[in-house]
């Protein structure tokens, strides 16, 4: 069985912890957050999404506000645009922190601030990004699918 420290692990950006320890159900990442910045856009998942401040203070921007959190805090992120969020460190300190939530396949996210969606179809793939302005309908391509029995 393998272990790893959340205080003491070795963090080049981002360790995909759920990785190392051999995860199939949970997905897990730990940032380290530098003073000034950002762990990601401004985004939300379909999936619950959970934060865990490791060590550090960081503020969070939420659809209604912003909250801060600091070492130990755990908060819950509902799936869709009420979870939105943002984690960002306004202090002179890094922080740590970890995100979790259902391993899936697949997914998307929307980043509403740049108006992009961006869409992941597998394990090792890095993900496709795209201009929501530039969507089309349902059936743009899709002749004959009206005359389907």
């Amino acid at each position: 069985m393998e272990k790893i420290n959340l205080f003491s692990v070795e963090n080049t950006g981002r360790v995909d912890v759920g990785g190392v320890l051999g995860s199939k159900d949970t997905t897990m990442y730990l940032y380290d957050v530098a003073p000034g910045g950002s762990s990601s856009p401004y985004h939300y998942e379909f999936e619950e999404e959970w934060l865990l401040v490791v060590d550090g203070t960081v503020a969070i921007r939420l659809p209604d506000g912003e909250l801060t959190l600091e070492r130990g805090d755990l908060v819950c992120f509902p799936p869709g645009a009420p979870g939105a969020h943002k984690v960002m460190n306004r202090t002179d300190s890094p922080a740590r922190i970890v995100f979790f939530s259902k391993a899936t396949a697949s997914g998307f996210a929307v980043y509403p601030d740049s108006n992009k969606i961006g869409v992941w179809t597998g394990d090792d793939d890095d993900g496709l990004y795209f201009d929501l302005g530039s969507a089309i309908g349902w059936a743009d391509g899709e002749e004959g699918w009206e005359k389907a029995d």
